[in-house]
């Protein structure tokens, strides 16, 4: 198979992991984004690196974004959430940070595929992606591509989902102004 039969396959995998996100789980995700002081964000691998770059697209419009682990990572505090990244909902780091965030009363958010986690406990909300993970769930979208790349995909797309809806809610109309907060030592 070539480059074309490929792209068709992520394109279609995404359509369908996409398109099972429930509409009410993203519009309370960037009620309660909206409403922080601050966001951290946390995952592990490929997942950490899409919840950066989300951290990343906040800060340029206006939302006070950290990563878990910066070297200028603030203190969480009960004004603030913590958006946690994790398919399977079993990653080790993540789940052990959900549990300091709670003891500061900090919101939590999962975005994940199994609803039945160990981070059920610990979760304001949950943003199901319901892809294929290391669990094999039965109601996964099942995925040709290597690993978790659906779950990681999806992820950064729903990310900058939320980010246009919060341009929206915050009435950004000239989003051209945007770029003077985006680095400028480039």
């Amino acid at each position: 198979m070539g480059y074309q039969e490929k792209k068709q396959i992520v394109l279609d995998e995404l359509e369908k992991s996409l398109g099972a996100v429930k509409e009410e789980e993203v519009e309370q995700f960037v009620d309660m984004i909206c409403d922080a002081q601050q966001v951290f964000v946390v995952g592990v691998g490929r997942v950490l690196l899409m919840l950066q770059a989300f951290a990343k697209r906040l800060n340029h419009l206006g939302i006070k974004a950290n990563y878990v682990g910066a070297i200028d990572e603030p203190a969480i505090t009960e004004h603030d959430v913590l958006v946690v990244g994790s398919g399977s909902g079993e990653s080790v780091v993540p789940l052990e940070i959900m549990k300091i965030a709670k003891k500061y009363n900090a919101k939590i958010v999962h975005i994940g595929s199994n609803e039945h986690s160990s981070m059920k406990e610990y979760e304001d909300l949950f943003v199901r992606i319901p892809c294929s993970t290391k669990l094999g769930l039965e109601d996964e979208v099942k995925s040709e591509q290597v690993m978790s790349s659906l779950f990681e995909q999806s992820l950064l797309l729903l990310e900058d989902s939320v980010a246009s809806m919060i341009v929206e809610k915050k009435q950004i109309e000239d989003v051209h102004a945007l770029w003077k907060m985006h680095a400028n030592l480039e």
